[in-house]
């Protein structure tokens, strides 16, 4: 069984922002980059901490405790969701903030990496109290984000209509109509089509290229997903749609495990009505680590980070890892799943088609002009095996994993944006 991560925090580190440095300094190492600039992309430029108070529905007033880390902006403004958790830090933002540089960058965004969160449990609050969270959220932070400066969206516990509030709030304060300020809205109010899916979808196109590279065909293949969040649910239908058999998924309810492949359809129903694919009682129950060790082609983390580590990285059978889950994969198992031969689809590549997507809808609030559904998927998919190739492309030139490879790719292209600008 897997050790907990209160016991692998014995032999490694798991604290967000250090392993982000780290992965930066493992890449930035291939580069022979100044040391001054690698020292600068280890820090954000700008973490915001803010305290705002909220009226609750019975008559008192919580204060309640956010942050917003800007990482760095020479490719243009900073881009990053927002987070309702109780479990928020400011380490762990500056960490997302730094990894959506690095997300944005790899896929040749022109953008910075943003992320905040809000110390708070949203499944303790009423709507109403949600929704003057998230406005006294935005109302907080509104002097340093914007269409020019920082566009946030949806992260952990937040929605499109979260954001709808915070950009009507940020709207308010500017006393004009600006959809730009935020993506992952409704369509009403400037969201864009395609958002839903698209990180599930990116996900999909990453592996689609990866498979082709190693001489594999999608139709058989065989899938295990942990997480059947949005994007394990939507890659799982995806992957089927292609002739893949998804044997194992899981949620924080459970996993469930039937060799001759599940009916995806099926399971995501059982899961709306009763809150859990552990229901379907057709298949095998296994644990969440039984499922990370299975042997299929294809292992798709969607839930939650540090679940493959150094102590049970020897373990894993999978001939590719997609990473739709942040920071599923720790430094040290990073290296022996390279020693064992498997791909590992970096998250910052893997999952990047939301924000490919998020950055589509910016595009289209600022044009003020707005596209179907197929044009939008037909971009991600431009936009998404194009970064693959040319990530892998590096890997193989330098022999190093993919992610180092995707780190590489957009720590030089922000470095050349700093020299360019005069800033390094």
């Amino acid at each position: 069984m897997a050790l907990s991560v209160a016991n692998q925090a014995t032999t490694e580190n798991l604290n967000p922002y250090e392993i982000a440095q780290r992965q930066i300094e493992e890449a930035a190492s291939h580069l022979q980059l100044p040391a001054h600039v690698v020292e600068f992309l280890k820090k954000p430029k700008r973490v915001l901490s803010v305290n705002f108070p909220v009226k609750m529905d019975d008559g008192t007033v919580r204060v309640f405790e956010g942050f917003r880390s800007q990482h760095n902006d020479a490719l243009g403004p900073n881009k990053g969701g927002i987070r309702f958790h109780p479990d928020v830090t400011m380490d762990e933002v500056k960490a997302l903030s730094m990894w959506m540089s690095f997300k944005c960058g790899v896929v040749g965004l022109p953008y910075g990496g943003g992320k905040g969160g809000v110390i708070c449990d949203p499944r303790k609050l009423s709507k109403g109290e949600l929704e003057r969270v998230s406005r006294g959220f935005m109302e907080a932070i509104a002097e340093i984000v914007g269409p020019e400066k920082d566009i946030p969206a949806p992260d952990v516990y937040t929605t499109p209509e979260i954001m709808g509030w915070m950009m009507d709030t940020y709207s308010r304060l500017r006393g004009a109509f600006t959809p730009g300020v935020i993506t992952g809205k409704p369509l009403i109010v400037g969201g864009s089509k395609g958002r839903n899916e698209a990180t599930a979808r990116g996900c999909v196109f990453t592996i689609e290229e990866a498979m082709r590279q190693l001489g594999k065909p999608m139709q058989g293949a065989t899938v295990a997903i942990q997480g059947y969040g949005n994007a394990g649910r939507i890659a799982a239908k995806l992957l089927s749609e292609q002739g893949c058999t998804i044997v194992a998924v899981s949620d924080s309810g459970g996993a469930i495990y039937l060799p001759e492949g599940l009916p995806v359809d099926e399971i995501g129903r059982l899961k709306d009505e009763k809150g859990s694919v552990r229901y379907f009682e057709a298949a095998n129950a296994i644990t969440n680590e039984e499922l990370l060790e299975l042997e299929v082609d294809i292992l798709i983390p969607a839930a939650l980070e540090n679940v493959i580590t150094a102590a049970n990285a020897s373990r894993i059978k999978a001939k590719i890892v997609a990473e739709a889950a942040n920071g599923p994969t720790t430094p040290e198992a990073d290296k022996v799943l390279f020693e064992k031969g498997i791909v590992v689809i970096p998250d910052i590549l893997a999952n990047a088609g939301g924000v490919t997507v998020s950055y589509f809808e910016w595009v289209q609030n600022l044009a003020n002009f707005y596209w179907s559904e197929e044009e939008v998927n037909s971009k991600l998919k431009v936009k998404m095996t194009e970064s693959y190739g040319v990530v892998s492309e590096l890997a193989s030139k330098h022999n190093v994993p993919l992610r180092t490879a995707a780190y590489m790719v957009s720590i030089q292209r922000i470095a050349e944006a700093m020299k360019a600008r005069g800033w390094v």
